[in-house]
């Protein structure tokens, strides 16, 4: 299974209307007791918590912004939103991580939604896109890079192949020709929306005997 730290402490963050507790994040090891609400902040005092986020990252936080309001909470390592649009949450991380495909940019915002894939299809996920990532017990993908369009790209050719409709190769080919196509300003329709619905994605799994 592909495993993503941050998943079910930033869904209990959310779900309790972030209420902060003393657990610890598992990537910044900051506590998540120094998230603030946008409730207890000032516009002023975010921008001065956003001073040595990378470019891409503050350009995503001015995004997610204008598009579906300010973050829910915001600390000095990641801005956080509840559900905004189709995605049921959305962090950005101050700090960005390198990705190569399918051309150099940084990955900087993930977003989630409920997603099932059958279980002989996560090894080729796992191929199609190192940032994508599947959680069987919740039900639920994420796609993680520097713009929205990019990630409704990468959950839309991840249902294509989940689905039997592409192969990894196919998927990983598409992706790059809607890229160049939304740059050029060309219709690239796998970019504008999310191309599907899911419900009743979560798996629980089974007790080992005895348990």
């Amino acid at each position: 299974m592909i495993i993503k730290p941050l998943a079910a402490v930033l869904a209990a963050l959310l779900l309790s209307s972030c209420a902060m507790t003393p657990e610890r994040d598992m990537r910044s090891g900051q506590s998540m007791g120094d998230m603030k609400s946008m409730g207890d902040m000032s516009r002023s005092r975010m921008d001065s918590m956003m001073q040595g986020w990378s470019t891409a990252s503050r350009d995503a936080v001015k995004f997610m912004t204008e598009k579906y309001g300010p973050p829910a909470a915001v600390s000095a390592d990641m801005a956080v939103w509840g559900p905004t649009g189709p995605w049921k949450r959305t962090v950005v991380f101050a700090k960005a991580v390198q990705h190569n495909f399918p051309m150099p940019h940084p990955d900087v915002m993930q977003q989630w939604v409920d997603f099932k894939a059958p279980l002989d299809k996560y090894d080729e996920l796992a191929m199609y896109d190192g940032s994508v990532v599947l959680e069987r017990t919740t039900g639920e993908i994420s796609a993680r890079c520097d713009k929205e369009p990019a990630n409704f790209l990468a959950v839309n050719l991840a249902h294509d192949i989940a689905t039997g409709k592409r192969s990894v190769k196919d998927a990983r080919q598409e992706y790059g020709a809607q890229i160049k196509a939304m740059m050029a300003g060309r219709p690239a329709p796998l970019t504008d929306r999310m191309m599907f619905n899911m419900n009743n994605t979560g798996d629980t799994d089974v007790a080992l005997p005895g348990m």
